[in-house]
């Protein structure tokens, strides 16, 4: 849409998975010219990769949760952000809000309602989250990453556009590079992550089920894993135990490298998870977070799953041996390994944030002077603590 400035709101919750495409889609309307403002809470400011441009705006994030008791509470926490929200919109006049999921991003959503705002909510998952259930009825379209929802009513299924989720800028760059070699007596590289807090069953199975496959393919691993703090000395000995080459980290900063030398991936089914691993090309082991709202990461491997992109393993069936079996079966040959890659690849969605951008340009309204409303970020009089530059 050229010649049109406009302010849009994103709101999300506080953790990677609703802010990755948060930031991707800020990044994508500034390029074209529109001005953006963040939503989110005192967690969300803190997370890395938030764009320089992004305003931040810290706002109570009240839960409804399972216990009535905490309802009154997190009401009130919710009714305060709305009207904190309220006088960002009054500033900052933005022609559409959208919503990533997570309570963060529930008062903002409310706000747009009540001012007659439009609205968008994005869905990363296979199954719709608490906060999109609850504002399906209220919002002018639904922005899904698979072509599959669960949770979602079928009176609603007209506001549903499939635009996939975006990634970062650095991942969707390796979309057109191909798959790393991979012959019969060359290295197996292996990349396993639990995503942002690490996963403890993964340094409990992972080492021992690689050192059950068979010596042939044992002999030529190179392994990198992400682990929690706390595991990273148990997980190195038993590598060095196993004679296994490991690289061990709590974070690596240069993931998009790693992924981009990866032959296979071990690890969880978050939406961000999926969204790269089908970008890049890559295939997977994945082990769905088993306390996960809805199942909704078994819900995620799916797709890719059926595709043969990956092989899913519950939890409560994840061993060392059945670990080696999937790998054994994924990786005899090179052919095979390179034949899931590129089913992976094949789910991939590389024009998420560009389509979910389009679906965004939709609301606007009467063009808006090309001058950038500034304002102070809103904060509770009564909450502590003000936004952050997040960490690199």
């Amino acid at each position: 849409m050229s010649g049109a400035n406009r302010h849009y709101v994103l709101a999300a919750g506080g953790t990677g998975g609703h802010l990755i495409p948060a930031f991707a889609l800020a990044t994508e309307l500034e390029r074209r010219g529109h001005h953006v403002a963040l939503i989110t809470d005192e967690r969300g400011a803190e997370i890395p990769g938030k764009p320089e441009f992004l305003p931040t705006h810290i706002l109570p994030a009240g839960r409804l949760g399972k216990n009535p008791l905490s309802w009154f509470k997190g009401a009130r926490a919710i009714l305060r952000g709305r009207a904190m929200a309220k006088r960002l919109f009054e500033n900052f006049e933005p022609s559409a809000v959208i919503g990533f999921g997570g309570y963060p991003s529930l008062p903002a959503l409310l706000a747009a309602t009540s001012e007659g705002i439009p609205s968008v909510v994005h869905e990363q998952n296979a199954v719709l989250g608490r906060v999109n259930r609850l504002l399906a009825g209220k919002v002018q379209a639904i922005a899904t990453a698979y072509p599959e929802i669960a949770r979602l009513k079928p009176k609603h299924s007209g506001k549903v556009h499939l635009v996939g989720n975006p990634v970062r800028g650095e991942v969707l760059q390796l979309r057109e590079e191909p798959f790393p070699a991979f012959t019969e007596d060359g290295l197996l590289r292996v990349l396993i992550t639990g995503g942002s807090q690490g996963a403890s069953v993964l340094s409990d199975i992972v080492p021992d089920g690689l050192a059950m496959l068979q010596p042939a393919l044992r002999s030529r691993l190179q392994v990198t894993q992400q682990c929690r703090a706390e595991d990273l000395d148990k997980v190195r000995e038993r590598y060095r135990n196993h004679d296994i080459p490991a690289e061990l980290g709590t974070y690596f900063e240069d993931m998009a490298a790693r992924l981009a030398d990866a032959h296979l991936f071990i690890g969880r089914a978050g939406a961000s998870t999926i969204a790269e691993l089908t970008a890049v090309g890559r295939p997977a082991i994945l082990i769905p977070l088993p306390i996960a709202t809805d199942d909704h990461q078994a819900a995620n491997a799916r797709e890719v799953g059926k595709k043969g992109g990956a092989r899913m393993i519950r939890q409560e069936k994840f061993t060392g041996k059945e670990l080696a079996k999937q790998i054994q079966a994924l990786a005899q040959n090179p052919q095979s390994l390179a034949t899931a890659a590129h089913a992976a690849w094949n789910c991939g969605r590389p024009d998420a944030v560009k389509d979910l951008a389009d679906l965004v340009e939709t609301f606007g309204g009467d063009e808006l002077m090309d001058v950038i409303r500034t304002t102070e970020p809103i904060r509770d009089r009564d909450h502590v603590g003000a936004p952050t530059k997040a960490r690199a």
